[in-house]
């Protein structure tokens, strides 16, 4: 007699795990079918090896395509994880009965044309429930056993009544499910155990149809559907996965937002709520944060309290979580967030066994992450690099190599790697599942990561047309340390730099060049004749340059500022004299034919470098913020020359106080023209310095003299002695100076 038994389940349900275990002891089938992608039962094998931890997911991709891909994770507390993992200790075959990720695949955007009714919301809604997250843990979770599935198996048959319009993918998954059923039952066996969604259970088992008020498909009709799917060849392989990732819609839209929680109810044997709190206030504790024993147990007492008020069977998740926001974080949402994310959430990663098929560049990456010492995480982590370590300088050359091919594992930490002229370097490192299909695509490159960077590099110097993209591409060569690319990247900086006609694409150019001829030695690395190349560019921007500041709006002159200002510092960084001073020459020609912001700001780099006099610089000043100038052009003039620093006008007291009789002259109305430019220039200060200013402004009197500074009343002046040093002065100088003057 065949026997064929359906447990319709949730996906990454705890209670379902649990009951499908326990109904599979009981039934003892000699087949298992799990809804999952055929191609991959093959793979199946190997969640029996002591190396394969979960979270972990079937991956399925198309070579070549690697848009073409999705997702089957699986955690401990997932029923279809339990129904492997009860066949292979029972020694009977298992098999996945799901449509083919081929046909799956091929039918892209096609497969969900209009969002699907979630059962487990509407169940939820019928029993009065506001929250289907809630209703699932009071039907389901606490009350597990296998008699849900018989209940779960009618309720979803009445639902699919209702539901006018059926999903076409929907269907032709059933009928392919169908059709394993029957092969399955042609084959010999005599108790077969399918688990699946519940949604499907209607579809393959013949009483739930008849209460849904349909009839199963004939087997001649399953065919119809069938024929003619498009169809793709799908590779498969097991990755490591994330409950950060759990917490998500995957491949087949069984994401869940506690995923840690429902690993928690799952693998306690008893006192789940007693645990769950005693782990929380560990993890508070771990943050310096007191959490007693104390705390705990009044924190059961109030969840247990909550749960009997809401007439709950059992304190979820719901409670527990008000229960610790309430005593163990007294109302600190900070320290809910917390607890949210290491326990409910959960920070782990899944590991995968030697065995797993992976691409030779997966196999290359894990064998440097090993002898590096750099395990992947979850959960994001700090690393401080010292690039004179050998084994620090390897782990900076393999992070860049990954972020040439797109494997973002690591972010350079903004503002402390971005110079590669630095020892140090700082990093964040995230890992993410996607980024072994990230391998995967870069694969094609090669079959290591250097080999592959390399390659990657090349294609990039052969493909980029801008200026700004291929000196960007050489410092990332000296970064990832690929010398075999930097000749390529050199030539395509060199053939670009000859046919760009551009000044503002040279100027955005030139950074990063300067930087890799600069530093490139840092790291072991020769950049050959790139400084050639700076220089050629450097002369073309300076002929090019007095044009390029002519008639330019106010956003257009902004920027030009901050091109001037990157160029300039490059120019101090080459190790050239005659580019610098070529540049300077071109910047003093430029000041008087420029408009006012660049003007303002060409006198202040010429008076930090040297080739204006503080006293030309203030003839400069004195005449822009003449009376005579109009007051828009004088506050832009001021914001170019002030910006940056407000350190010029507490060292210089004479330009200080030609910015004081500046502003003491204008009007009412000249005032509200410039203050807004005033205030982006005193904003970029800092709090010292616009204190220290404010401090010398109180001994100005506005009329363009510097600050007096006056003796104190009660400074106990020796007048004697200061009418014998008046009188040395006056004589140094050659003037007459009376006694009565130091009096």
């Amino acid at each position: 007699m065949i026997v064929t038994e359906l447990y319709g389940i949730r996906h990454h349900g705890p209670g379902s795990a649990r009951s499908v275990r326990t109904a599979l002891e009981a039934q003892r089938p000699d087949v298992v079918l799990i809804e999952g992608p055929p191609e991959a039962d093959g793979l199946v094998e190997l969640a029996r090896e002591q190396d394969m931890r979960p979270p972990v997911a079937l991956l399925g991709y198309v070579p070549g395509e690697p848009k073409l891909a999705a997702f089957w994770p699986f955690a401990v507390f997932s029923p279809e994880w339990q129904a492997i993992r009860y066949a292979l200790g029972a020694g009977v075959p298992v098999r996945f009965c799901d449509l083919p990720a081929g046909h799956q695949l091929a039918m892209g955007a096609a497969r969900r044309e209009r969002p699907r009714a979630d059962p487990v919301s509407e169940l939820a809604t019928a029993a009065g429930y506001d929250d289907p997250e809630r209703w699932w843990e009071d039907v389901v979770e606490h009350v597990p056993g296998p008699a849900v599935f018989g209940a779960l198996a009618e309720a979803v048959a009445f639902l699919r009544t209702d539901d006018d319009r059926p999903d076409p993918v929907d269907a032709v998954r059933e009928a392919h499910m169908r059709k394993v059923l029957r092969r399955t039952v042609k084959d010999g066996y005599q108790r077969i155990a399918v688990v699946c969604g519940a949604w499907h259970v209607p579809a393959l088992m013949a009483h739930a149809a008849a209460a849904a008020g349909a009839d199963l498909p004939s087997a001649a009709a399953d065919d119809r559907l069938l024929r003619g799917l498009p169809k793709v060849k799908a590779v498969f392989t097991w990755i490591p996965w994330t409950y950060g990732r759990l917490a998500y819609t995957s491949g087949y839209g069984a994401g869940i937002r506690s995923p840690g929680w429902y690993d928690h109810l799952f693998s306690v044997a008893g006192q789940p709520v007693e645990r769950w709190l005693a782990k929380a206030a560990a993890v508070l504790r771990e943050e310096g944060v007191p959490a007693s024993p104390a705390h705990v147990i009044e924190s059961v007492r109030l969840a247990e309290a909550l749960a009997a008020l809401r007439g709950r069977p059992l304190a979820g998740l719901e409670e527990v979580t008000e229960a610790a926001r309430a005593v163990l974080c007294e109302g600190s949402d900070v320290l809910v967030g917390l607890i949210q994310r290491r326990l409910v959430v959960g920070e782990r990663l899944g590991t995968v066994p030697a065995a797993t098929p992976m691409v030779p560049l997966q196999r290359d990456l894990q064998d440097q992450q090993r002898s590096l010492r750099l395990r992947p995480e979850p959960g994001p982590r700090e690393i401080d690099l010292d690039l004179r370590k050998p084994n620090d300088l390897a782990r900076s050359h393999l992070l860049h190599r990954l972020r040439v091919l797109s494997v973002r594992w690591g972010t350079p930490r903004q503002g402390r790697t971005q110079n590669i002229g630095t020892f140090r370097e700082s990093w964040q490192l995230t890992w993410e599942p996607e980024l072994d299909l990230a391998l995967i695509e870069a694969s094609m490159w090669g079959s290591t990561v250097a080999a592959a960077a390399t390659q990657r590099a090349r294609s990039l110097a052969a493909e980029a047309t801008a200026l700004a993209d291929v000196t960007g591409l050489v410092e990332r060569c000296l970064l990832a340390d690929l010398a075999d690319a930097l000749p390529d990247a050199l030539a395509a900086v060199r053939d670009r730099a000859a046919l760009e006609g551009d000044v503002t694409h040279l100027m955005a150019a030139l950074p990063a060049l300067v930087r890799a001829v600069r530093y490139g030695d840092v790291r072991g690395t020769d950049p050959g004749r790139l400084g050639e190349v700076a220089v050629e560019m450097i002369t073309r921007i300076c002929a090019g340059l007095p044009a390029a500041v002519t008639s330019l709006d106010e956003t257009a002159e902004r920027a030009m500022r901050e091109r001037i200002d990157t160029v300039h510092s490059a120019t101090g960084l080459l190790a050239d004299s005659g580019s610098r001073n070529r540049w300077l020459d071109t910047l003093g020609r430029l000041v008087p034919r420029c408009p006012p912001l660049l003007s303002g700001r060409l006198t202040r780099l010429l008076l930090d470098a040297g080739r204006l006099s503080p006293d030309g610089a203030a003839a400069w000043m004195s005449r822009e913020l003449s009376a005579a100038a109009p007051a828009a052009a004088a506050a832009a003039w001021a914001e170019g020359f002030l910006a940056g620093s407000g350190l010029l006008l507490l060292h210089d007291d004479k330009l200080l106080g030609l910015a004081d009789g500046w502003l003491a002259g204008l009007s009412a109305e000249a005032f509200a023209i410039v203050l807004p430019a005033l205030r982006r220039t005193f904003g970029e200060f800092a709090p010292p310095e616009r204190r220290a200013i404010g401090d010398k402004a109180v001994g100005l009197d506005g009329t363009g003299r510097p600050p007096v500074t006056a003796a104190a009343a009660d400074d106990n002046l020796d007048h004697d002695r200061a009418a014998a040093a008046v009188r040395a002065v006056a004589a140094i100088l050659d003037r007459r100076a009376p006694l009565a003057a130091a009096s």
